[in-house]
């Protein structure tokens, strides 16, 4: 399963991100959870720099796995690696237009997280979580993108940038992206029930 989360500088919102879903695979699925590829990356990022301090510590705080939050590096976006990806999960609008005008195939498989979250609502991922572990992105990102007539977008769609910010906005982007994350995960680890909302939706 290959998973890319991106957002802008890939130093706060991003690493977060995938340092939840690492912890998630790692607890959920045990050596397994190798097999859960999580990278990040950023459109507009500089190459070679620490996650943000307190994005670190917010991420860390909200269940983060440390080894894979401590050695995050920023690095720019690599068009190959949307290819590659089973889902793509950007943190704003701006961004997943921005992945989009580098690799347009990825269209179906390319939502920003609040989105991915609001349409497992209106999608039925029911049995994907019984499915191989290889399979079960690639599935939820079609039953995603089917949905995706029944909703429109909206400016919940994004993940506010805390960088620059006090502590408390970081705390709390942490805990936005924990929230979204969530559900999803339950779908791609088979960590828990399928959220009622998502079961009962179809």
């Amino acid at each position: 399963m290959r998973l890319l989360i991106v957002c802008t500088g890939n130093l706060c919102r991003s690493p977060m991100a995938a340092g939840l879903l690492s912890a998630w695979a790692q607890r959920d699925l045990g050596p397994e959870g190798s097999a859960v590829l999580v990278g990040s990356a950023g459109v507009e990022a500089p190459d070679g720099h620490p996650m943000d301090a307190d994005s670190l510590r917010a991420a860390l705080a909200a269940g983060g796995d440390p080894e894979t939050l401590g050695a995050h590096r920023s690095r720019a976006l690599d068009p190959a690696e949307v290819a590659d990806a089973d889902l793509v999960l950007t943190m704003s609008r701006w961004q997943r237009k921005k992945v989009l005008a580098h690799a347009p195939r990825a269209l179906r498989r390319t939502f920003t997280l609040p989105e991915a979250a609001s349409l497992l609502g209106l999608a039925d991922p029911r049995g994907i979580a019984d499915l191989p572990l290889d399979q079960r992105a690639a599935e939820l990102a079609v039953r995603l993108n089917a949905a995706r007539a029944r909703r429109r977008v909206s400016d919940s769609d994004d993940v506010r940038d805390p960088i620059g910010r006090r502590f408390e906005e970081h705390r709390r982007t942490a805990e936005r992206i924990a929230g979204d994350l969530h559900p999803l995960a339950a779908v791609l680890l088979g960590s828990g029930a399928v959220p009622a909302a998502a079961a009962t939706a179809s």
